[in-house]
């Protein structure tokens, strides 16, 4: 997807953040275990991995979190226009993104997960298995560039992680990509699908936090906390407690 230049505001969102005494977290709620939602004591929530970070940002801020839940890419769009303060919702950093946003160190090491039908487990077992195919990609992922890596695919791109599963269940596509854990936890809730052995390249180095053009402050203190959580071994502990909570969805 195409990513304009910026057009909010040229006030740095750090200084926005502790005047309001709340940071709007921007993201799309359908890509277990990053973030996805779960009913828990009768009430729907947002949980995940990246809402686990975005707590630690808020709560070292001293600010309340707001997650504000849309399609990818109108997060994507939410951060160009300033009308969040930062985005986490397994993003990766491109070249064409960086010249819109900013973005944090990286929060979560890239993997390439590729979905198919349980009952095809034995047909697609090589990228030249797929050649051809029909591939379900999110529209304004990076992982739109990931399948030129597989000859001839046919992309079918739609903005919701469930509905390319679903169009997977139903025989419209032949597979789906998407980050490894998010394809290990569709498989693991749905015996329709499994995650096949084909090994594809992340188009990144990983996951950061996307951040609007002109908030470096924030982008600073996002980083001190990535830095504090890494050096506390926080992000492996909550990848682990993430993985667990869609497991028992």
């Amino acid at each position: 997807m195409t990513v304009l230049a910026g057009c909010g505001s040229n006030k740095d969102k750090y200084d926005t953040v502790l005047e309001n005494k709340k940071i709007v977290m921007a993201t799309s709620a359908d890509y277990p275990p990053f973030e996805f939602h779960k009913d828990i004591d009768g009430k729907d929530q947002i949980v995940g991995y990246d809402i686990m970070v975005a707590q630690e940002i808020a709560k070292d801020l001293g600010v309340e979190l707001e997650i504000q839940d849309m399609k990818f890419d109108v997060v994507l769009e939410s951060i160009n226009k300033g009308n969040a303060d930062m985005a986490l919702a397994g993003i990766d950093r491109s070249p064409e993104r960086e010249k819109a946003m900013l973005f944090s160190d990286i929060i979560y090491q890239a993997e390439v997960g590729v979905l198919v039908r349980a009952e095809d487990a034995d047909k697609y077992k090589s990228i030249e298995d797929l050649k051809g195919k029909k591939v379900g990609v999110q529209s304004g992922s990076t992982f739109e560039e990931v399948l030129k890596q597989i000859p001839d695919a046919q992309a079918d791109r739609l903005p919701k992680v469930n509905d390319l599963v679903l169009s997977l269940e139903t025989n419209r596509v032949d597979a789906v990509l998407v980050e490894k854990p998010v394809a290990a936890a569709y498989a693991s809730n749905n015996n329709k699908v499994t995650v096949s052995s084909i090994a594809l390249k992340p188009i990144g180095d990983g996951y950061s936090v996307a951040i609007p053009k002109g908030s470096d402050k924030l982008k600073d203190a996002i980083n001190k906390t990535i830095k504090r959580l890494k050096d506390e071994g926080k992000l492996d502990q909550f990848i682990t407690e993430a993985n667990a909570l869609s497991d028992s969805q």
